[in-house]
């Protein structure tokens, strides 16, 4: 197992936490990572566009005119899609794009998203986050006093109100509890800030 040191919230080395390699230590599997993130792209589709086809333009009833001898190319309806008001061939209707995947395939995403984390060094272990109250400055300065700049996702044991509301007016910040950790987030934070209880639940329901 490999280690990694934890700090508190002033950005101070408290100890040192032990990773289990079954899940932040594997080879990433980019193959899944991809379908994973293309599945929850197609799930947050809302697949409300929606446009009229011929039968549904208003007007176009009367035959424009007579079938022959006219010189012109024998017409039906003015709604035909090659007129203009026409309406639209193979028109969009609205539709669910959503589909299951896999749940071993969910969870290989997650590990190999959480690896590569700890890979590249974008990991940092908190021994405790609490907040004493609703502080958005002081949040903001203890990503600062643990080394995190830009976008972050922080992990919390539970949902923790305090926590949610001082980082949710910080840009590129989220917070989300261990039991559901996404790996599209993980992927667009640059920085993954785990609480030791957090890291503890992790390893429990992944290992």
């Amino acid at each position: 197992m490999s280690t990694m040191k934890v700090l508190n919230m002033a950005g101070a080395e408290v100890g040192t936490v032990e990773l289990n390699d079954a899940i932040f230590g594997i080879e990433p599997n980019q193959t899944v990572v991809h379908e994973v993130v293309k599945n929850h792209l197609a799930n947050c589709r809302q697949g409300t566009q929606s446009a009229l086809t011929r039968a549904e333009v208003s007007g176009g009833g009367r035959k424009p005119w007579r079938q022959k001898g006219t010189g012109h190319a024998r017409q039906g309806s003015t709604r035909a899609p090659q007129w203009t008001h026409g309406g639209i061939v193979f028109a969009p209707k609205p539709r669910d794009y959503s589909y299951v995947l896999n749940k071993k395939v969910k969870r290989l995403a997650l590990k190999s998203v959480l690896s590569a984390k700890v890979a590249e060094g974008q990991m940092v272990v908190i021994d405790s986050i609490k907040m004493d109250a609703i502080k958005t400055a002081d949040f903001r300065k203890f990503l600062t006093a643990v080394g995190v700049d830009g976008k972050a996702m922080v992990v919390t044991p539970a949902v923790d109100q305090t926590i949610v509301k001082s980082a949710r007016n910080i840009p590129g910040v989220v917070t989300t509890p261990a039991s559901i950790l996404s790996v599209y987030d993980i992927l667009n934070a640059k920085y993954l800030v785990v609480d030791k209880d957090a890291l503890a639940k992790i390893e429990e329901v992944y290992a």
